[in-house]
């Protein structure tokens, strides 16, 4: 055994606590408890995706919770490329199947009031899937990148 090892096994050691923000705390409790002053950067991140379905193409930006699995969809906008844009993300999620499910503001007129988007994983990094509008989610085939 080296010295250093006996030293930190011998009286006087002590050991060093540290939390998920990086600040060292007293006890293992503290080091493992709940955040509860969590910022809001660390509860969303915004990725920009783009639907095609070989005709169109949808331009989206979704804002997802990086700290659930599947990714919990809070937010976002389709920002082009729809008949009434920009549509409003109000859900769904993120990772083995994608959901995004979208609502149209404003009133009555000549488009679509929601979309539902589905798909599966694929490689390289986009979903493969359907979409519909107005409760329909397997009117169009589609596949969505992850633009990075």
């Amino acid at each position: 055994m080296t010295s250093a090892a006996q030293k930190k096994k011998g009286q006087g050691y002590e050991h060093q606590y540290v939390n998920a923000q990086g600040s060292e705390v007293k006890t293992r409790d503290e080091a493992f408890a709940r955040q509860r002053d969590v910022s809001p950067q660390a509860l969303a991140v915004t990725a920009k995706m783009r639907l095609n379905n070989g005709a169109l193409t949808f331009d989206m930006e979704v804002t997802y919770n990086p700290n659930t699995y599947p990714h919990v969809v809070t937010g976002g906008q389709i920002t082009s490329g729809i008949c009434g844009a920009p549509w409003n993300i109000t859900g769904g999620s993120i990772g083995p199947q994608l959901r995004l499910d979208g609502q149209r503001p404003g009133g009555p007129g000549n488009c679509a009031s929601t979309i539902t988007i589905i798909g599966q994983f694929q490689v390289p990094l986009s979903y493969r899937g359907t979409y519909g509008f107005n409760g329909q989610s397997s009117t169009f085939n589609h596949t969505t990148q992850v633009m990075c």
